[in-house]
């Protein structure tokens, strides 16, 4: 089965994302657990959590991933910052375990100057209280372009991260095929290279979810300018061989692409055309 979906709204609700999901031929979805650009959540409905998971097991969805908000910053200089973004994962995390086939996707976090070794101690140092909670819902470390101070551009960072969290069977990634293009992974001429050289670092077994986009830069820009299926610089061809690689065809596809949800619909029927049964 193709699991593909895209990114929704949640602000009508975790049923209504669900439909919104099958009114697009989709059969999974991300939604941001709360304002991506702020930290309030809104009132919990755990009924409405209740009725999704029943039309999600009705229609076999795929695993859902929830995002964390942009503003996280698990690498932050201030201490309170870094405070605020694991009580909000921790609420998250809560939240989450009224729909158990979530996943729960973050940015590894910006070192802000401190460099990438002191950015990776601080991030770990959240993650490991993360992981001592008696939470279920898997924890995904997202690869990023590498703009900036950003953590997580590279495969031995996310690594070192799950290295120092002692290997935690809860700790994942979710790759973003934008993000890894930008940050030098040639995922258009050398896929099967670059998933040889994830498999080596990290472990396939580790990979839960992949965001399928398209960039708007070139190869290795260090850019995060995400692109419609087709129309950027890693093209159809390269987006189907990664729907239908055997290594990856089995895991949640979400697109991030800039469309509004009818648009999603457009490029989730399109891909469906090209995904080998």
């Amino acid at each position: 089965m193709f699991n593909i979906g895209c990114h929704l709204s949640s602000a009508k609700g975790m049923l209504a994302m669900g439909q919104d999901a099958l009114s697009v031929g989709a059969n999974t979805f991300q939604f941001f657990t709360r304002n991506p650009r702020g930290g309030k959540a809104k009132e919990l409905d755990i009924a409405d959590c209740e009725a999704l998971n029943d039309l999600m097991a009705e229609h076999q969805f795929a695993r859902i991933i929830a995002h964390a908000p942009y503003t996280l910053n698990m690498a932050a200089k201030d201490e309170g910052l870094r405070k605020f973004a694991l009580d909000t994962v921790v609420d998250d995390m809560k939240r989450l375990s009224y729909t158990p086939s979530a996943l729960y996707n973050i940015h590894p976090g910006s070192h802000v100057g401190q460099g990438v070794e002191k950015g990776i101690g601080l991030i770990t140092a959240v993650v490991s209280k993360i992981l001592e909670m008696d939470f279920q819902t898997p924890l995904l470390l997202e690869t990023m372009s590498g703009k900036g101070s950003e953590v997580g551009r590279s495969f031995e960072e996310i690594q070192t991260i799950i290295d120092n969290c002692g290997n935690h069977q809860r700790l994942g990634v979710c790759l973003d095929t934008c993000h890894v293009w930008s940050a030098g992974y040639d995922i258009v001429n050398k896929l099967d290279e670059v998933l040889d050289e994830f498999d080596a670092i990290i472990g396939l077994d580790r990979l839960q979810a992949i965001h399928l986009n398209d960039s708007m830069t070139p190869f290795a820009s260090n850019k995060d300018r995400h692109e419609h299926i087709g129309k950027g610089s890693i093209g159809l061809d390269a987006i189907v061989r990664i729907i239908n690689h055997p290594k990856l065809r089995h895991l949640p596809f979400c697109l991030e692409t800039p469309n509004d949800t009818k648009g999603h619909g457009v490029e989730i029927a399109m891909l469906k055309t090209k995904y080998l049964e």
